[in-house]
């Protein structure tokens, strides 16, 4: 069962004993972290986190808590997801204040969702702190407007892979170059060869401005700005660091009009690649 959120609200911005949070730990700088997310985390006593882009956030657990690392390291994970709930739903039933901190947002590309079913089936009481999700963040920290009036009236995220690590065949790519708009793509880099492949066959133009977006809001950010038709080369050159997300689509050709004078000060080559 879920959570009431006005009970909740009401005893705190903290688990109860029993009770298991899934937290969004945001794109990796600790500044946008929620408060509500920073307070769940003070007072958890079993905290299981992913491979967070950055680990500041960790110092903010309070002593004493157990912590344990469960997220992906090059496609390695030290815990099944279903040894993961497992563990969630033991920790709650010893009563301890639990919680599952999560890269972005746990319900988008997260598998929060997975989780949340597994606690209800359980009988566990759960709930969601939403998390700042890269699919907003990272467009956001290189300048580009994922909307933008005359120019893309709607957006569509779409993950690079699945569960197999394969291009996930739900996705219909053709339909998804025909209509336009703005595509962000998460856990991409790895599969960007195909995603292009797909979206030229199905006749988007190779003049499609495309962006990638690398450690998002973190020191080691740094942004590749390059079209559909040369996107694969220019990202094998640029060896940028993971994660990454994809922009792709005419606002990412905004970029550098909108870009903040902080970030044009950092332009480190003529390869259009900025830190």
């Amino acid at each position: 069962m879920n959570v009431d959120y006005a009970s909740a609200l009401a005893t705190g911005d903290a688990p109860a004993p029993g009770e298991v949070w899934l937290v969004g730990a945001g794109p990796g700088d600790p500044g946008l972290l929620t408060r509500r997310a920073a307070s769940a985390l003070a007072r958890a006593e079993l905290v299981l986190h992913d491979a967070l882009p950055g680990r500041a956030m960790l110092r903010l657990i309070g002593a004493g808590a157990t912590i344990v690392a469960v997220g992906k390291r090059k496609g390695l994970a030290p815990l099944s997801q279903t040894k993961i709930n497992a563990r969630l739903i033991a920790g709650a039933r010893a009563g301890l204040r639990v919680v599952r901190l999560k890269g972005g947002d746990p319900f988008l590309f997260g598998r929060g969702g997975e989780e949340a079913l597994a606690l209800a089936e359980a009988g566990i009481p759960w709930r969601v702190v939403p998390g700042v999700t890269a699919g907003t963040a990272a467009p956001a920290a290189a300048g580009i407007p994922l909307t933008q009036r005359g120019v893309a009236s709607a957006v569509t995220f779409v993950t690079g892979h699945d569960e197999a690590g394969a291009l996930p065949g739900t996705i219909d790519w053709d339909s998804l170059a025909r209509a336009g708009g703005t595509i962000a793509a998460f856990m991409a880099a790895s599969k960007l060869d195909e995603i292009v492949l797909r979206l030229l066959a199905a006749g988007r133009s190779p003049a499609t401005p495309v962006a990638v977006v690398a450690q998002a809001s973190m020191p080691g950010q740094a942004v590749l700005r390059t079209t559909l038709g040369q996107c694969t080369l220019d990202a094998r050159r640029a060896g940028l660091p993971t994660p990454a997300l994809v922009v792709i689509g005419e606002v990412a050709g905004l970029a550098a009009a909108l870009l903040p004078p902080i970030s044009k000060a950092e332009t480190t080559s003529k390869a259009a690649i900025t830190a």
